[in-house]
């Protein structure tokens, strides 16, 4: 037996689980690294192996699995510091990106400026050559062009090239000559991106966009990930390291580095795969799961056990990106968010003190008033033990910032001054997750509430009312529930394959071999993680649509290679039905198009078989540690302090009580009831 870890980096905190070879679930925390994410990773791994009594180089020995989500792709984008980058393009498309189909976020004013270009307009190289639609060579590729076009991008300090051509989804030809011209005339070159491996299908903007941020992003994370497994393999780690994508599933770096657009907001996806398994032992289908860290808060819906996987109109950081993701949203809400005044209105966030300076009441030389500030001023949080004991909190540090900041400016003593940070942060969570839900006709008076990372269960109680929703879920191990998510997530590779067709018209041999070689694709994927055949599980999708529509949606194709002509009637039914279902509308007189076909191929990864470590004690007062005044409504409440780790199945806290768990605090205002249920969640509803 070995250990197991998993590992969430954040933009304050990494968080990291560990599963011992006794089945013990152990959490921990350090700061992260922005600068050198691995940094951060390493100091974690070093934090555990002290706890177990072990040296970074035995306990990196008995590892059997790290897997990782990683930041890096999401810092790039925000900072807009990725890898200079050149686009060699189809003649008379040079401009595609820039045109953005006509997409504008401010679309009423017209001075509004496009994202910041990843490739300017004179890294944008235009290539004579030519594709039709069913990938018949109308012209032949320019390979002159592309010696010139290299050399060009050369000189204009490109290190990283991306090709994008014109139909390249149905026949490659064109793009994989260029990147054997490439590496002729450039072989120090740091990457190629080439459409058709990133996402082989149209429209050109989507996979032109798809391309160029997969191109940007791949020398960085190319360079963390080999950084990362130098020093794990230092280290004496031996086994496999595995990277959270966006669309739900872990892959090994190999698999990674080729999509690195596949790691945008893999953190977040982690920690509602885990939310997902979670709810699923509670008994729990819908819910809507909100992660509040340090920098940002992030939420996901989840209907039927199953988190909303979006495959078009992705947008991440002004650029659209043509892939599965499961739709977290995030906004700038965390306990490190700045509160200040502007022209006489309080605001809080975006912006964050991060983990270093940090909040005031860290001691690290923050000095601007923050969430967390706010928190430790109404008594949420606890002023001594914080961060599992590592931390002492300075209450009168953050009061004075609070102060400074924002009670002298707004003319309020300094307590009115820290429930307004409250009551502000908390309606913007609310309101962010209210937008969402409506977004996808959800009720939330039908869903549960499951909160999560270090801040979420010391707000949860606030949100939920704001939102009619009547029970929370809290995981015991929400400060670092990103890490166990990624933990528990399987294998999964998600490709497709194009081929346009109305649906009376396809050729149906085609499409039973185009299936054929996404089976092959997705063996040749998974065979290195050496799974067991019955733990792989593939799904087939029809990809379509109604003529004019711009973007598909996954029917499922359970027939796969035996589809037959008359088993086409079938599948128009349930895109009909679907469509209805999903969108609202449908049109049956209507034929349908058919625009691909995709697999998703799962492999199933050891799951820990409980989620937290729980005490033995059941009559909660025997748990009490003390009290301390909480600030609830409109005035503080002398309340309980309830030592969490001792708490066991059935414990239950009548509020008001602030349940103190390594790295986090569970606050019950007094109109709610805790129950500790026997997976290790804390159950909130109204009594």
């Amino acid at each position: 037996m070995s250990y197991r870890i998993g590992v969430d980096v954040g933009g304050t905190f990494t968080d990291l689980i560990c599963v011992t070879p006794d089945g013990e679930v152990v959490l921990d925390k350090t700061p992260s690294t922005l600068e050198d994410q691995s940094t951060g990773v390493m100091n974690g791994i070093a934090q555990l192996a002290t706890r177990f009594g072990l040296s970074l180089q035995e306990f990196c020995a008995q590892l059997e699995i790290l897997v990782h989500g990683t930041t890096t792709g999401d810092n790039t984008m925000i900072e807009m510091n990725g890898a200079p980058t050149g686009l060699l393009v189809t003649e008379g498309h040079r401009d595609e990106i820039e045109m953005r189909r006509c997409h504008k976020e401010e679309i009423w004013d017209p001075s509004a400026r496009g994202p910041e270009l990843i490739a300017r307009r004179r890294n944008r190289i235009a290539i004579p050559q030519r594709h039709s639609y069913e990938g018949e060579e109308l012209l032949a590729l320019d390979e002159a062009a592309v010696r010139a076009g290299v050399q060009r991008l050369k000189k204009l300090g490109a290190t990283s090239i991306a090709v994008m051509y014109l139909f390249s989804f149905v026949n490659p030809s064109h793009e994989l000559r260029t990147h054997e011209i490439i590496l002729e005339e450039f072989p120090d070159v740091e990457s190629v991106t080439l459409s058709h491996e990133v996402m082989p299908r149209g429209p050109e903007f989507e996979r032109v966009s798809t391309t160029l941020v997969n191109a940007y992003l791949a020398p960085k994370l190319s360079r963390y990930i080999g950084n990362l497994q130098d020093k794990l393999r230092g280290a004496g780690f031996g086994g496999p390291l595995l990277i959270m994508q966006s669309t739900g599933g872990v892959m090994p770096p190999s698999y990674v580095e080729r999509r690195a657009v596949s790691v945008l907001a893999s953190g977040p996806t982690g920690g509602v795969m885990g939310a997902t398994v979670t709810a699923a032992l509670a008994g729990i289908d819908d819910f809507v799961a909100v992660d509040m860290g340090g920098t940002s808060y992030d939420l996901c819906l989840v209907r039927d056990g199953k988190p909303e996987i979006k495959t078009d109109w992705n947008w991440r950081y002004r650029y659209y990106i043509g892939m599965p993701m499961v739709d977290v949203q995030s906004v700038g809400a965390g306990g490190g968010s700045i509160a200040r005044v502007r022209q006489g209105a309080l605001l809080v966030g975006p912006e964050s003190a991060g983990s270093i300076p940090g909040p005031s009441c860290y001691g690290r030389g923050g000095d601007r008033p923050t969430v967390t500030d706010a928190d430790v001023v109404l008594g949420y949080l606890p002023p001594t033990g914080f961060a599992g004991g590592r931390m002492q909190l300075d209450v009168e540090a953050a009061k004075a910032a609070i102060k400074r900041d924002v009670a002298d400016p707004l003319g309020v003593d300094v307590i009115d001054a820290a429930w307004g940070i409250e009551r502000i942060v908390n309606a913007n969570m609310a309101n962010a997750t209210r937008k969402v839900l409506a977004g996808h006709g959800a009720d939330p008076r039908e869903l549960a509430l499951i909160a999560y990372g270090g801040n979420g269960p010391v707000h949860a109680w606030a949100i939920a009312p704001e939102l009619d929703i009547a029970r929370i879920l809290v995981p015991k191990a929400a400060p670092a529930f990103s890490a166990l998510g990624v933990l528990v997530a399987d294998y999964v590779v998600d490709v497709v394959r194009a081929y346009v067709s109305p649906l009376s018209q396809v050729d149906v041999d085609h499409v039973r071999s185009l299936l054929s070689e996404l089976l092959d694709e997705a063996a040749k994927e998974l065979d290195p993680a050496g799974l067991p055949a019955e733990s792989v599980h593939l799904d087939l999708f029809a990809q379509m649509c109604y003529p004019g529509q711009n973007f598909d949606m996954s029917v499922p194709l359970p027939e796969g290679t035996a589809l037959t002509e008359s088993t086409l009637l079938d599948l128009s039914a349930r895109f009909h039905s679907q469509h209805e279902r999903d969108r609202g509308f449908s049109f049956t007189a209507q034929q349908p198009l058919l625009r691909g076909v995709r697999i998703v191929a799962k492999g199933d990864t050891p799951k820990p078989q409980r989620f937290a470590q729980l005490g033995t004690v059941v009559n909660a007062t025997e748990a009490v540690t003390g009290a301390r005044d909480a600030y609830f409504d409109g005035g503080f409440v002398n309340t309980p302090t309830y030592n969490g780790t001792l708490l066991g199945p059935g414990a239950t806290i009548l509020g008001p009580g602030l349940i103190e768990e390594p790295f986090t605090v569970i606050v019950v205002p007094p109109t709610m009831t805790a129950t500790l249920d026997n997976f290790g969640n804390y159950d909130l509803r109204c009594h």
